[in-house]
């Protein structure tokens, strides 16, 4: 009777976390879609790592390259391996990342920091990616338009010096960085206030952060 007992509760511990691997690849694929054909703004945009990054925290990283790995295949059916591939780099391996700093208990600096560098590579990715897909450089195009801010600024500052190539490339290195940061910083905020609604809390923010969210 003991030995009948233990083992259906071993068979719902092995199942408990391929359905909800498989629950949040849904999750995750669902807000993809839904903000490519009805795009709300930068709100869903918010949510692109957290399943992922739950996934790890519930279950730890089998599961959450499990949950990344069905959620590249469920887009790549619904839409094709190219956008696929756009959501997994770099939001699925974003979601693998912070899942992993909180799991370990990092410092917000630290997820964040790494988070951005991974989100700029990302970004760079996409760059190259479309630019192969549309056969144009995408990088020139962006070029000219940092370029054209660069001049703005210029005649604002009463300047009258051309902008450097090199100088115009540093800028968008540091504006595309900036925007990881910032981009990062508000699925840190967001997660630290839902994922500890549903008993599994990211580490506690920097003091000052507290006393934002106001649970000081």
């Amino acid at each position: 009777m003991g030995m009948g007992n233990q083992k259906p509760e071993s068979q719902v511990n092995l199942t408990l976390p391929l359905v909800e691997s498989a629950f949040l690849a849904s999750t995750s694929s669902l807000i993809w879609l839904v903000n490519y054909y009805f795009p709300p703004g930068p709100l869903l945009r918010i949510f692109f790592p957290v399943p992922i990054a739950l996934a790890y925290l519930r279950w730890g990283n089998r599961n959450a390259w499990m949950t990344m790995t069905v959620t590249g295949l469920l887009l790549t059916v619904l839409m094709g391996p190219t956008r696929s591939i756009l959501f997994l780099i770099p939001f699925g391996l974003l979601g693998v990342q912070l899942g992993m700093m909180w799991k370990r208990g990092a410092s917000w600096c630290l997820s964040i920091g790494l988070g951005t560098l991974l989100g700029a590579i990302g970004f760079f990715f996409k760059i190259w990616l479309v630019s192969i897909l549309l056969g144009e450089d995408l990088w020139l195009y962006l070029m000219a338009q940092v370029t054209g801010l660069v001049d703005w600024m210029f005649l604002k500052l009463g300047l009258l010096a051309e902008p450097d190539i090199m100088v115009v490339q540093a800028i968008a290195v540091v504006m595309v960085l900036i925007n990881n940061f910032i981009y990062l910083f508000v699925v840190h905020l967001v997660s630290s206030l839902l994922l500890e609604k549903l008993g599994n809390p990211i580490p506690l923010p920097p003091a000052w952060v507290e006393v934002l969210l106001d649970r000081e």
